[in-house]
């Protein structure tokens, strides 16, 4: 399993480039990433992640997890 630090780093560097969409385009950005490049073992670990709080997320890839659910 990967490290919660660096699955957080990965999830908030893909927040970072969709930051300067519109909102909603912003979250379906992160969230369309995570569904097509993220194994399902990664995203189950995010989804229980955000589960618990998801500290340290980026509010753009937070959002977009909680749609995954």
């Amino acid at each position: 399993m990967e490290s919660s630090d660096r699955m957080i780093h990965r999830a908030n560097q893909i927040a970072l480039f969709f930051a300067g969409y519109p909102h909603d385009e912003a979250v379906a950005g992160v969230l369309d990433h995570i569904k097509k490049f993220w194994e399902r073992r990664m995203r189950d670990q995010i989804v229980a992640y955000v589960a618990q709080g998801g500290k340290g997320l980026h509010e753009l890839a937070l959002e977009a997890v909680k749609r995954l659910q």
